[in-house]
């Protein structure tokens, strides 16, 4: 689709994405006037209607703010977006790049699931200590099917991010397993966490023995060995 040309299903999420992919890709800088609804309906030949509700949908992103005077500005997005616009940056034509969100993404899966294993040795009752040793065993007798791996293992790292009682953990948790947020993990890497079954035993048994210090370095050590390196400015490996 060129701009300017846009399909009739769906339009305004259309509208919403290419302003959007503007806003994130500097076309529509930070403190610029977002173009008005009547030049926007002309511009992509669409009515009124479809433009107010992408315009409402860039609001409720917090990607821009209307202004006391009455003009609809562009905010810088760093500062304002949660992390529910990580879906849009990576479909996005500007902004950051897919991978470096992706590897973003992992090192908060690395942060979160560590502090989620320290607050859950510290505030899980004994049955759900019981249930992820348990699952850490049964996880030791699936076998080296990486597929059926991946299932245990997230239902694994589910009972301790609930038992951890931390609610926007668990919502971080079900965007990072549901494919809401773009992970997507190298499969040397990947290989590698899934097959560390000794890892997944050590950590449940830190937790049941209540060692929260413990079992946040071991997650933490887990979790990161699926982060690929970040490059340095000068292009180096970190």
């Amino acid at each position: 689709m060129t701009q300017g040309q846009i399909r009739r299903e769906a339009v305004s999420d259309q509208l919403f994405a290419l302003l959007r992919d503007r806003i994130l890709g500097g076309a529509l800088p930070p403190g610029s006037a977002l173009t008005s609804e009547r030049d926007l309906a002309a511009e992509f030949g669409v009515n009124r209607h479809a433009v107010r509700e992408a315009v409402k949908r860039l609001q409720q992103a917090r990607l821009i703010e209307v202004s006391h005077g009455g003009r609809t500005l562009v905010q810088d997005w760093r500062h304002t977006a949660g992390l529910d616009l990580a879906v849009g940056i990576a479909a996005a034509d500007g902004g950051p790049a897919l991978d470096d969100l992706a590897r973003d993404a992992l090192e908060m899966r690395a942060c979160i699931g560590a502090d989620a294993a320290r607050l859950c040795a510290l505030r899980c009752s004994e049955r759900t200590a019981l249930d992820i040793a348990e699952a850490a065993g049964r996880y030791a007798r699936v076998g080296p099917d990486l597929a059926e791996l991946g299932e245990a293992d997230i239902a694994w790292w589910r009972l301790i991010v609930e038992g951890s009682g931390n609610v926007a953990y668990l919502l971080a948790f079900n965007s990072l397993a549901g494919g809401t947020l773009p992970v997507a993990v190298p499969d040397d890497l990947r290989t590698a966490e899934l097959l560390d079954v000794e890892a997944r035993l050590r950590l449940a048994s830190r937790i049941a023995d209540r060692d929260a210090g413990a079992a946040e370095r071991l997650a933490r050590e887990l979790l990161t060995r699926s982060v690929p390196a970040a490059p340095r400015k000068d292009g180096a490996l970190a």
